[in-house]
């Protein structure tokens, strides 16, 4: 069964539309986020922290998390996360010091 929802890896098109599920400080990353280019330092964090939080490395079109879709998925994922939401924006501050350091390396332009 093939949902157009799913993808390879957590799509940023799905950010805003996380905002509402947890706390204030969720929030404001999440509006933080929404309001930068897909291709910028942040989302790229952002989607390798979901990436991790949702184990999209693990999904395949047979597993149910990718006939739900990556909707679905990620919203339960961020329900069901265990710790607060300033376990959440330190995963994204440690996210995006991955990205620029890898970024960096590449020789990349991060601003």
């Amino acid at each position: 069964m093939y949902n157009s929802d799913t993808e390879l890896i957590f799509p940023t098109r799905i950010i805003p539309g996380l905002r509402d599920l947890r706390g204030e400080a969720w929030q404001q990353l999440v509006d933080a986020v929404s309001q930068k280019s897909p291709d910028s330092l942040e989302c790229a964090a952002f989607v390798l922290m979901m990436a991790r939080i949702d184990a999209c490395v693990s999904c395949n079109v047979d597993s149910y998390r990718a006939m739900r879709g990556c909707t679905q998925c990620a919203r339960q994922s961020i329900r069901r996360f265990r710790g607060d939401d300033q376990d959440l924006v330190a995963q994204f501050e440690q996210a995006c010091q991955e990205v620029k350091l890898n970024w960096d390396m590449d020789g990349n332009n991060i601003n």
